[in-house]
């Protein structure tokens, strides 16, 4: 992965070439950016540069994630055959991964290890396999460059560990830490940091990019590119038709036509918690996608509901269900409560709460919020 291949992101591009030009490299650096904005794209990248020196084997070594002193950290979980798990178990599958990949999610990441009913960790193992690998001199490279990617997934005995090597790294090296955000990581692990935030990729960008590589039409592009939502991974699984959305969109379904028969239908509670438990045997990664995936399709009811279609670019039309007839219901007196509480379901499913629980709580709130009525003034 080289800077040129990156979508978008062209001040931090030229920001990373300056200071490798200029010797004036951090430590450690915090990528922070949502899924597909291109933060493990761009350490890669970074890494590239830093250690290659436009040397043409060094840089396909780094392609292929074979570099002796480029190493990786990220989620892993247990299985049947690894019972104390660190990255190292995982780095044949995590090769494929990132190349398949490169812009994926830590969902991505899970199914493509055939685990995606688990929640990913960063375990106390990995950090004391960095601590072996820090203590070696490099390989080929004037550096050694750690990636550790969603470092957010890191538990605390960990992130103690790991905040031990910050404080006093090695000359020789480079640490790149990747997260969403920077609410579950350290403050003292933050304070070491030089923290970069990725945008969401501009939709130019990524309509142009679309044209270029699917031969798509200006208005075919444009429309994907208003649903990527700044991902480029949500892009290229749009136009691939690779994505889960249509799994969501009958979820969705399903529930807000039982929200809205719960006034007249007496069996709606007890099809709501039929809903919660299917729910719940999905993996958390997928519960909490699918709230994201809630969350959005509210916001595109709201714009239609105040007349913005041009901004509203779900389309349910193949599964039998107009949004402009969800929209009337979805307005000021009722969208800062549904925010909030998918939020919160979300918040709740990350710390690992009772996931049927959680869904049968959020759908009767549902149902109480999508009745209530919009105050006229």
């Amino acid at each position: 992965m080289d800077f040129e291949n990156i979508i978008g992101q062209n001040f931090l591009k030229n920001y990373f070439k300056r200071i490798i030009a200029e010797n004036r490299i951090p430590h450690t650096q915090l990528f922070v950016g949502e899924d597909g904005t291109g933060t493990l794209p761009m350490a890669l990248a970074f890494a590239s540069e830093l250690l290659c020196n436009r040397q043409t084997n060094c840089r396909q070594k780094i392609r292929k994630l074979i570099h002796p002193d480029l190493h990786f950290i990220y989620p892993t979980v247990t299985t049947d055959h690894i019972k104390k798990p660190d990255s190292d178990a995982f780095l044949q599958q995590w090769r494929s991964f990132v190349a398949q990949k490169p812009y994926g999610s830590l969902f991505e990441w899970m199914t493509h290890i055939e685990v995606a009913n688990k929640q990913g960790l960063i375990r106390v193992n990995d950090a004391e396999q960095l601590l072996k690998k820090v203590a070696v001199k490099p390989y080929e490279a004037d550096y050694k460059v750690i990636i550790i990617w969603q470092i957010e997934k890191m538990n605390n005995e960990t992130a103690n560990k790991l905040l031990k090597i910050l404080e006093e790294p090695p000359e020789d090296t480079k640490f790149i830490l990747i997260a969403q955000k920077t609410d579950d990581i350290l403050p003292t692990i933050l304070s070491r940091c030089q923290i970069h935030h990725f945008n969401p990729i501009p939709i130019e960008e990524i309509k142009t990019q679309l044209m270029h590589r699917f031969n798509l039409t200006a208005e075919d592009a444009l429309k994907l590119a208003h649903q990527a939502n700044g991902s480029w991974q949500k892009a290229l699984e749009l136009a691939q038709n690779e994505n889960t959305d249509e799994v969501f969109k009958n979820l969705f379904i399903e529930w807000v036509r039982v929200a809205f028969s719960a006034k007249k239908d007496k069996q709606a509670i007890q099809k709501l918690i039929k809903w919660s438990e299917k729910m719940a045997t999905s993996g958390r990664e997928t519960q909490k996608q699918f709230l994201e995936f809630a969350l959005e399709t509210f916001r595109q009811a709201l714009l239609i509901n105040y007349q913005s279609n041009q901004l509203a670019y779900f389309d349910f039309s193949s599964h039998k269900f107009d949004l402009k007839k969800l929209a009337p219901f979805v307005h000021s007196a009722n969208i800062e409560g549904i925010y909030t509480a998918l939020t919160k379901a979300i918040y709740h499913i990350e710390r690992n709460a009772n996931p049927k629980l959680i869904f049968l709580n959020l759908s009767i709130n549902l149902t109480k919020l999508i009745h209530k009525k919009e105050s006229v003034t």
